[in-house]
């Protein structure tokens, strides 16, 4: 199901100097040894979000690659060994089983990368945080306005992008960061519920792991209010019960006021490098390299 969104526009594209970066583009496939990029693509436009670049052939993720391994099972009520924790301070970093990862975002990823233009240095970056934490390989596809369902002109929406890159060959864990534009265009009139949206983006997943990056905005009113926010951030702890292999990371625990730009959705580049590094950090706590996660919501 293909939908063409024409009267919403994200806020920030009338920020002045961050329309550029709001309403970029950016396909980013990398080889996480160092942090050596086998490509970066980035659009800009004065508006509508530039189209995103083919994905990535399977000769640079090959369609056999060993996958991710399967998401572990949250602890019982009743408590279980949590070795992952004392097992990543005994080797003094978080450690990630993902070896794989795909990175599916709106504007809030763009401006986790070098085409978004806020963070300067490559270390304090999305990819460079990934790498971090043990990941080798990435797909990362990040357009502004970007929803699972509707498209900016030119644009590929979340589910496309995502099937793309499955029927392309990938195999692995995959970040969504969606949600944001979702529950505004919900609340706008769009008749594809949230919960039809979540079902959409893990159908793609195939079982593989998933983390879904949740959504804050400090706005009272509005399409993005956080009350919306709230619903779709409820909407996903909902779908925990349905898939084992889900994850979420609370990033609206985490989010600091002071790390808003003035529009109350995006974030200043102080907000940028405490994301970039937290949602690193967040997949190594939601799928770690040792031992088992301890729930289904990390922070």
């Amino acid at each position: 199901m293909r939908f063409r969104l024409g009267s919403i526009r994200h806020s920030r594209w009338a920020k002045g100097r961050w329309a550029a970066a709001a309403s970029a583009a950016v396909l980013v496939v990398l080889a996480l040894a160092g942090v050596t990029a086998a490509g970066v693509f980035a659009g800009s436009g004065a508006g509508a979000a530039a189209a995103a670049p083919e994905a990535t052939p399977a000769h640079v993720i090959p369609a056999q690659v060993t996958p991710a391994p399967r998401a572990t099972p949250a602890p019982r009520a009743n408590g279980s060994p949590q070795p992952s924790l004392a097992a990543d301070v005994h080797r003094g970093a978080l450690r990630t089983s993902c070896r794989y990862v795909a990175h599916i975002g709106d504007s809030t990823s763009v401006d986790l990368t070098a085409a978004g233009g806020d963070l300067t240095d490559p270390a304090q970056q999305l990819p460079a945080r990934y790498s971090d934490v043990g990941v080798k390989h990435l797909l990362l596809d990040a357009s502004g306005g970007r929803s699972i369902v509707e498209e900016m002109p030119g644009q590929v929406n979340g589910y496309d992008v995502a099937l793309k890159w499955w029927h392309q060959g990938y195999r692995g864990c995959w970040v969504f960061a969606l949600g944001t534009n979702d529950t505004a265009n919900i609340s706008s009139g769009s008749s594809v519920g949230m919960m039809a949206r979540i079902r959409e983006m893990m159908s793609v997943a195939h079982g593989e792991p998933v983390m879904w990056v949740n959504t804050v905005t400090q706005l009272n009113t509005g399409a993005w209010s956080q009350a919306n926010e709230q619903a779709w951030d409820n909407a996903l702890v909902s779908a925990l019960a349905t898939y084992p292999n889900m994850r979420i990371f609370n990033w609206a625990s985490v989010a600091q006021p002071g790390w808003f730009l003035p529009d109350g959705i995006h974030y200043n580049p102080v907000g940028c490098a405490a994301r970039a590094q937290a949602i690193g950090d967040a997949l190594a706590r939601a799928f770690p390299r040792y031992g088992y996660s301890h729930g289904q919501i990390v922070r």
